[in-house]
């Protein structure tokens, strides 16, 4: 099936104009260009389209982008590769959801909390050495680099603690013998992709995708290990069971 650029556009979340840019810079060509100058993509196109504005939702510069599909055209591979940058994200999570936790507590006692802790996990300065961090195992492991210049801090805490819920959601039920059937579970997975999906285009689908690479990959699945025991496992197979319905 081939869409139009209007389609295209309609479905991602796009532009026309972002569109005929990536044309230009040969970042996504249509699959037909018509004698009279109608384009019209394939689902080819589109899914590269989709790894495109995922690696934007990373705020990875247009050519860094070109060349990291250049580099590796596997999809589940750039699926993965992108997850591990999303990872990024992740490492001081715990200490995120603590300092809420902690200004929860101090509200509801009445107790001013000190200026000092009270910005917890929110330094901008804080984020960069964790994506220095990340950086090191990209780059050994997959030759990229992040760009950490123009951190937007809010979304990435925003994006942090709910994560941390999703997951600490996630480590309960799999603490709890809870089956990947059970509603708490499913209800988990949905509004996590909900909030996933306010941002850049990613299905059931692609979710699992990426919960199978946090499974394949060391690096990754010791750090929901660390969390429970069987986490990665439990969120892959509860990811693949959603997507499948």
């Amino acid at each position: 099936m081939l869409y139009t650029v209007n389609e295209v556009a309609k479905l991602s979340g796009t532009t026309i104009k972002t569109l005929y840019h990536y044309q230009k810079i040969g970042l996504l060509m249509p699959e037909v260009v018509t004698e009279n100058g109608y384009r019209y993509y394939g689902e080819n196109e589109l899914k590269r389209l989709q790894q495109i504005l995922f690696y934007r939702e990373l705020d990875f510069p247009l050519d860094s982008v070109k060349a990291a599909l250049d580099h590796e055209p596997d999809r589940l591979r750039c699926l993965g590769e992108q997850q591990a940058m999303l990872k990024a994200r992740q490492l001081r999570l715990e200490r995120i959801l603590l300092t809420l936790e902690e200004t929860i507590q101090h509200e509801r006692k009445r107790i001013n909390m000190s200026t000092d802790n009270m910005f917890d996990g929110l330094n901008e300065d804080e984020w960069k050495q964790a994506f220095t961090q990340q950086n090191k195992h990209l780059q050994e492991a997959y030759d990229f680099q992040l760009d950490t210049e123009n951190l937007d801090v809010a979304s990435m805490n925003e994006k942090a603690a709910e994560a941390t819920a999703f997951m600490k959601s996630m480590a309960a039920a799999l603490k709890n013998n809870k089956s990947i059937e059970d509603e708490a579970v499913v209800s988990a997975i949905e509004n996590h992709l909900a909030f996933l999906q306010k941002d850049h285009p990613i299905d059931a689908r692609a979710f699992a995708e990426q919960s199978r690479f946090f499974l394949l990959d060391e690096f990754h699945r010791a750090m929901l290990e660390e969390q429970q025991t069987g986490l990665s496992y439990y969120i892959c197979i509860a990811a693949e069971n959603y997507a499948s319905k």
